[in-house]
């Protein structure tokens, strides 16, 4: 597979480089707007041409725990769903975690709550960032603004999911998932050998040998003094993530007096409500979250000892401001803007917003 410049949606550039990242299985259920990952995947047969297996499964219950079976065995395998659906799999995902298995999983936003809309959200922060399922668990997070890091994201999340042995989860929304754009496809990672894969990931189920011994796959501790023992290697992992994995984007914000704070589709409207106020003699800068967990925690501090305010844009009630303000140890003033139940705001309401709630 060669490198090609070609015009394609969100889902279909995660199905794309679901194929060329080498990945073993997808195991799936249809859900607007996310549905075309499935279809790109079954157009493309990939099972003829890499030997991935692509299956709809029953339910999203089902998938999640399909990936769970495939996952323990060292392989890369994924799933992708939409904001109700990626609730079903809480259950999988918190066992995922606890077993320290590594997958990705990809959960393309739209409004709710319940059934809501299929239009795009940003709603599903704390499902998602903070970890929906039971127990003291993270999720890889990281957040794609554009179609090229749709793809591009795939790649990365494997390295990361097998670095750590945990899930990883792309969190985007229906507006990127159905944008086109150009995208830039990478070269074929052949799948690993079964050599490879047991040198990846030699902590894998491989069955049963006569001689019984063989690698046991669990999330399940009954001794409570273990149990603590190994959510404490746990938190490790995930304050290991926190000091060497935070990703961002500081744009214009050297000299800015007030900051925009956003991820996913929120920051591309940030964006250009940024370029607007730059226009209009206003010192605004914007900060792109590209990783959720971890969180840029020691950024927004070093930004809000310099800044007037921040405004973080969000397409919630405001989800994310609780933790900008943790982070900015609330030194300066920081406001919340969004729309939700699938409006999409404009980069002028967007700036209206920051000059009534911070600059005034």
């Amino acid at each position: 597979m060669a490198k090609e410049l070609k015009l394609m949606k969100g889902n279909e550039a995660i199905a794309r480089a679901m194929i060329a990242s080498g990945t073993d299985g997808y195991f799936g259920y249809p859900i607007t707007p996310q549905s075309e990952v499935m279809e790109t995947l079954m157009a493309e047969k990939p099972w003829e041409t890499t030997g991935m297996v692509v299956l709809q499964a029953e339910s999203e219950l089902a998938s999640i725990n399909m990936v769970y079976g495939g996952a323990a065995t060292g392989k890369k395998v994924a799933t992708s769903s939409s904001s109700p659906g990626i609730s079903l799999m809480q259950e999988g995902l918190t066992y995922l975690a606890g077993a320290e298995i590594p997958c990705v999983v990809m959960n393309a936003m739209r409004g709710g709550p319940g059934l809501g809309t299929i239009q795009p959200a940003q709603s599903d922060y704390f499902q998602s960032v903070k970890g929906g399922g039971h127990g003291d668990y993270q999720l890889y997070t990281i957040a794609p603004s554009s179609v090229q890091e749709m793809y591009d994201f795939v790649f990365d999340a494997w390295d990361i999911a097998f670095k750590y042995r945990n899930p990883v989860l792309i969190l985007t929304d229906g507006a990127i998932g159905q944008c086109m754009e150009k995208c830039y496809t990478r070269d074929y990672v052949p799948r690993w050998t079964e050599e490879e894969r047991r040198a990846k990931a030699p902590w894998a189920t491989w069955g049963k040998p006569a001689n019984r011994q063989h690698n046991i796959i669990t999330s399940l501790e009954l001794d409570s003094a273990r149990q603590e023992v190994f959510n404490e290697k746990l938190q490790k992992k995930y304050r290991e993530m926190e000091e060497h994995e935070v990703r961002f984007e500081a744009l214009n914000c050297d000299d800015a007096e007030y900051i925009f704070v956003a991820y996913g589709t929120s920051a591309r409207i940030a964006m250009k409500s940024m370029e607007l106020a730059r226009a209009k003699g206003l010192k605004v800068g914007l900060l792109r979250l590209i990783t959720l967990f971890p969180f840029p925690k020691k950024e927004i501090a070093r930004l809000a000892k310099q800044a007037k305010g921040m405004l973080c844009v969000e397409m919630s009630a405001g989800q994310m401001i609780e933790d900008v303000k943790l982070a900015a140890e609330c030194k300066i003033p920081i406001e919340h803007y969004g729309r939700f139940g699938g409006i999409i705001p404009t980069p002028e309401e967007v700036l209206e917003a920051m000059e009534q709630k911070i600059i005034k």
